[in-house]
């Protein structure tokens, strides 16, 4: 996860979530925002009202897309217009000036609760027909006439634990889902937000075993807890994270959190931090730019278009200048920059690569990186292939040991991991990525 940002758009369904016959506008976010403090609220009230509700509005709505409450649930809209769920939008309405420019003044400022990163569930009701634990709207008009700043307004609804977030960057909503499956030997920030969701889950729902580390490192325990997910909440049992396992796991992560709730557990800065680049880019340096540099040596070595590059661990200007070609390619926008689009595309360009070579390649097929991570727990013939490679390597440094070949990723050959990679400059972690791969192979091949 990543701290909430302004979407430059949101997707209102006009009408009750279950209504499948209402349609869905998408609207930009500072327009929804006026729509609604134009329906909800009146412009004569003080300037100071006016704000405290406007700031309640935003944070609502945020709530909804950053906790993605109806998407998760398999809608696809962000927010609803129907009063019984969300906030008031009548399309296509005028919009009151004075408003619209406070709106322009703050759209992108919310609320949390000290401490935590999400927006707060401002819930709030009209305070003369409907009553509620929230904000009361009529009752802001009498705090900003007693001279009540509308900091002060908030705080006298929603508690003194409260903050406003000023200023916060806008940004294209991308879904959370991050385009591809989840599964045994992925290695990415994603699999470390399932883990913490699954680990979090667990508390409340003890059969979701086991409890993770979160590393990012789609393992066997991760692939165990994501059955055990999945056989509790009635989808298919593959430990494969899917569209809908995701946002299933998300839903119920939400759920046992609170957070679409105006009481919430809240989510905490450590619960959001990140130990894998979201963007690479020219002057990025470290293993996922070599994981980069190796995929596209690999498609460049099969497809002209795409120039070669060498694995230096830097994005240097070479590493620009294929991504740009690779994205030209590929139809995606050309930045040079390595995000969740482009890195999608070189993992499936990559994969269906190797996974139809073609057959005057096959001498050299054995030597192609599996295109997953190999770590403890993991069976089958790429693992076997890399115990065969370790031994050949084995036998050119006496440094390296052998191994049984018995395509079992065991504690003997992620030992032997760990000492190839502490001897030639890698992070020292006994997995085998690409950047390992791509060593013990040139250690096997020296003669």
């Amino acid at each position: 996860m990543a701290l909430p940002t302004i979407p430059d758009f949101i997707t209102v369904h006009l009408g009750e979530p279950s209504d499948t016959s209402a349609p869905n506008v998408r609207v930009p976010f500072i327009d929804y925002i006026k729509n609604t403090a134009s329906s909800e609220i009146y412009p004569t009230w003080p300037d100071s009202a006016l704000r405290a509700n406007i700031y309640a509005q935003i944070s609502f709505a945020l709530n909804r897309v950053f906790t993605e409450y109806y998407r998760s649930r398999g809608y696809d809209f962000d927010i609803t217009n129907s009063t019984r769920f969300d906030q008031s939008f009548v399309n296509g309405r005028d919009i009151y000036d004075n408003i619209s420019l406070i709106v322009d003044d703050i759209f992108n400022d919310y609320i949390v609760r000290q401490g935590n990163v999400e927006p707060l569930f401002a819930q709030y009701c009209d305070g003369i027909e409907v009553t509620c634990s929230g904000l009361s709207q009529w009752g802001t008009v009498s705090l900003a006439r007693e001279g009540l700043t509308p900091y002060e307004i908030l705080q006298n609804y929603y508690g003194d634990d409260i903050n406003i977030v000023f200023n916060a960057p806008t940004s294209r909503a991308l879904p959370s889902y991050p385009g591809v499956p989840l599964r045994l030997g992925t290695v990415s920030e994603d699999v470390r937000t399932i883990q913490r969701q699954l680990n979090r889950i667990g508390v409340n729902y003890p059969a979701v075993r086991p409890r993770l580390t979160a590393d990012g490192v789609f393992n066997t325990s991760t692939e165990e807890a994501v059955k055990s997910f999945q056989s509790i909440f009635n989808l298919t049992p593959d430990g494969i994270v899917g569209k809908a396992t995701w946002y299933r796991i998300k839903s119920i992560f939400n759920a046992v959190k609170g957070l679409a709730d105006l009481q919430s557990e809240g989510l905490t800065i450590e619960d959001i931090d990140r130990i894998f680049a979201s963007n690479l880019g020219p002057g990025d340096t470290g293993p996922q730019v070599r994981v980069v540099q190796y995929y596209l040596a690999v498609i460049g070595y099969f497809d002209d278009e795409i120039p070669q590059v060498r694995l230096t661990g830097t994005f240097d200007s070479a590493t620009e200048s294929a991504v740009r070609a690779f994205q030209e390619q590929q139809g995606l926008p050309v930045d040079g920059v390595v995000g969740r689009e482009t890195w999608n595309a070189l993992t499936e360009s990559y994969l269906r690569i190797i996974t139809s070579l073609p057959p005057e390649f096959s001498n050299v097929a054995a030597e192609i990186y599996p295109g997953r991570v190999l770590s403890l727990g993991i069976e089958g013939e790429d693992v076997r292939r890399l115990q065969t490679f370790i031994n050949l390597a084995s036998e050119n440094y006496s440094y390296i040991p052998r191994v049984t070949v018995d395509g079992i990723y065991g504690q003997g050959t992620a030992s032997a991991v760990r000492i190839i990679q502490e001897n030639n400059g890698i992070p020292v972690s006994g997995l085998t990525g690409p950047t390992t791969w791509y060593a013990i192979i040139r250690l096997a091949q020296v003669e």
